[in-house]
Parts: C-alpha cells; structure tokens; sequence
C-alpha cells in the first residue's frame, strides 16, 4: 500500500516533467486504471485455477522488475512517456490478479467470524500508509530525485513477494491440488459462471449494480473537487490536500472501530446508515460555500467509506463458495471500477455545462433513490438468512 501510493504521486509528476499537456499527463492514471475494465473478469477465473498465494507472489516480482527498470531508466536519462504508459498498464493488471487473489485468499487465512476484525485492520493500514503517509513521502522523494519513488516502490513490492512467500500452505480454491485440466469446464464458461452466480444472488447483486451506480455519481463529483475546492470555497493547494487529510482521517477512524460498530450494529443497520450518509454528504457538498463544512462532510464520508468496505467484503467472503471467490470478487470490481471511469468522464462535463455543485446534485439524487429503491434488501433478517443459507451449503 505504501509502495502504490508512492507511485500515485510519482507517476503524474513524471510524466508533468515531460509534458506539459495535461491530456498526456492524465493518461497515468488512465493505463493504470484501464486494466480494471479489460482484465478483472478473467483475472478472476485464473485466480480460481491456481494457488492464490502463488499467484500473488509471482505477480509482485513481476511489478517489482517492471517498476525497478523504470527506475533505472530514469536515473539514466532513457525514459519516455511510452514505456511509463506501458509499465502503468502492467502494474494494473496485475493489480487485477492481486487484488482478486487477496480478498479471496483471506478466509483461507482467517476463520469467518474473524473476517471483520481482518478487513478492519486491513483497511486502517491502507488508510494509514497509502492515504496518509505515501502522498507527502511520494511527493518528497520524487524532489530528491525522480527515480528514487519508483525505486522505493519496486522494493515495496519485493518486500511483499519475500512476506507472502514466508506463508506455509496450499491456497487453492478447494485446498486441494488442481484437476485433471482435460475435465475442466472452459476459461470462458468459468468467468461467465463467477459472473451469472454473483448476479443471480440477490443481496451480492444488489450491492454490486448499487455500488457500480453510486460510483458513477460519486466519481463525477470528486473529478471536479479541486475546483469545487478552488473556486467555490476559496482554497489553495494547501487547503485542498487538507480536505484529503479529512477524509483520509475519517477512513481511520471507520478503520480501527470498524469491526465493534459491525458487531455492535449488525450490517444491516450499517449499510442501511451508510447509504444515508452518502444522500446526505452529497447534499452537504451542494449547499456548502465554507470549508469547515465540507471538511466535515469528507470526514463523516471517510467513516461510511471504511465501513462500507469492511461489511461488503465481509459479506462477500461469507456468502460466496470458495471454489468461486475470485470469479466473483473480480466480478464486483468490475462492475465497481466500470462506475469510477464512466463517472470521472462525466464529472467535466457536466460541472462544464451546468455548474460546480452540478454533479453533486445529481449524485444526491441518484444516492436517494438507491437509497429508497435497495432498502428493503438490507433488512437484518434477510441478511441473516442468506448468511446462514451459505453456511448450511458449505461443506464440512
């Protein structure tokens, strides 16, 4: 986490110092991202063929000499936009195969009543290290020198294949060693069957289409932050990372109390009160013009973000069969990562055409009319009923 977020900050700052287009800079983030919408689907499916733990070493050495050689590369003068749209690509996916892997590998790791506290530390560490620490660190040592992130990234990512190898076991779906590969079913059937189980269970269905959704409105909305931030409320560049700071403090906090407010609350009631909150954070970002409020509002947003993760992985990992885990985690964040890239195209233009606090408007109304639409879904019996359904089909 703190290798990618080192490389988050560095990567547009590289590409900045050899272009002045802001087209050509954007389009880091782009080759990292786009991955998401080519390969995460069939990333699942080879993620449910082969050892995880295999897979997600094997992937980090492949990162770590992609990203090294970048490395090298700039400190020697030879680097070029081309071979760092290419390696930002590369990181991506196997970022699809390492994530897919990771959220599916972790009840092998853990038992189920456990899967809260394991995703609540998980997610502090991500907020800690790659939303808090990894920007300033990221943006100092590229100012020492530009190739010492990337660098330091690459040794992130070596640090994790040596950590993840030390890990004794078999992680494959069934813990057993793979079948006979003439009786498989075909790659194709087996992504399509990750993708047909995920929408034919209803609460995984509904929770995918609605984050896929509430994504689209949320990304168009925080594309246009910096101005929101700039414009509307009257900060800098200093003003604006606080609002980042805020919202990455928030995620803490979500983070470490995370597993006691599930308990507590039961997941029902906490996705039920994080789909209030993201109505009314959107509604807040509209009719704000001060920055304290707006602070507020990412702080509280930090907190539902965090829980939200925390409960939907959790319920995922639960409910799913673990011979499918990765199809169907993959499955998810397709559908997930389809929302951010269609709503950061929309976000521009829509702010263009209608105003600033346009696309928050708009995110509000979606958020309440999910709200409204998927409420009875959530309901604490049902959910319970589809945990226990899961737990009886399991094998012993």
């Amino acid at each position: 986490m703190l290798g990618n977020g080192v490389m988050l900050v560095a990567a547009p700052l590289l590409a900045a110092s050899m272009t002045s287009s802001p087209l050509l800079v954007s389009g880091t983030t782009f080759a990292l991202t786009l991955p998401w919408l080519l390969f995460s689907l069939p990333s699942g499916a080879l993620v449910d063929r082969l050892d995880r733990r295999r897979v997600m070493v094997v992937v980090d050495w492949i990162r770590a000499a992609a990203i090294g050689g970048v490395g090298v590369a700039v400190a020697l003068h030879w680097d070029s936009l081309m071979l760092l749209y290419a390696v930002m690509f590369l990181i991506g996916v196997g970022e699809t195969l390492f994530r897919a892997a990771n959220l599916s590998m972790l009840p092998s790791v853990v038992g189920s009543d456990l899967l809260e506290r394991a995703n609540s530390r998980l997610t502090a560490a991500r907020t800690v290290l790659h939303d808090m620490i990894a920007g300033p660190l990221g943006g100092f040592l590229f100012a020492v020198a530009a190739a010492v992130p990337l660098l330091v990234n690459a040794g992130s990512f070596a640090v994790g294949a040596v950590l993840l190898g030390l890990l004794s076991g078999t992680f494959r779906p069934d813990g057993r060693p793979g079948p006979d590969p003439a009786a498989r079913p075909s790659f194709r059937y087996e992504v399509a069957a990750g993708l047909r189980w995920l929408l034919a269970h209803r609460l995984l269905r509904t929770l995918a289409i609605l984050i896929g959704l509430l994504n689209v409105t949320l990304s168009a909305a925080l594309s246009i932050l910096v101005l929101l931030a700039t414009k509307r409320l009257g900060l800098g560049s200093i003003g604006y990372g606080l609002l980042f700071t805020a919202l990455a403090v928030g995620g803490l906090v979500g983070a470490l109390f995370g597993e006691r407010l599930v308990q507590r609350f039961t997941a029902s009631v906490t996705l039920r009160a994080g789909l209030i909150v993201e109505t009314l954070f959107h509604l807040a970002m509209a009719l704000s013009t001060g920055p304290i409020p707006v602070g507020v509002a990412l702080a509280v947003f930090g907190v539902h973000d965090a829980l939200w993760m925390i409960v939907t992985t959790s319920l995922r990992q639960r409910l799913t069969p673990p011979e499918m885990l990765g199809r169907v985690n993959s499955a998810y964040l397709f559908l997930a990562a389809g929302g951010n890239a269609v709503g950061a195209l929309l976000g521009g233009a829509i702010a263009s055409r209608f105003g600033l606090t346009a696309p928050f408007w708009i995110a509000f109304v979606v958020a309440a009319i999910v709200t409204a639409a998927t409420w009875r879904v959530f309901d604490r019996q049902k959910i319970a009923a589809a945990t226990r359904a899961e737990q009886v089909a399991m094998p012993a």
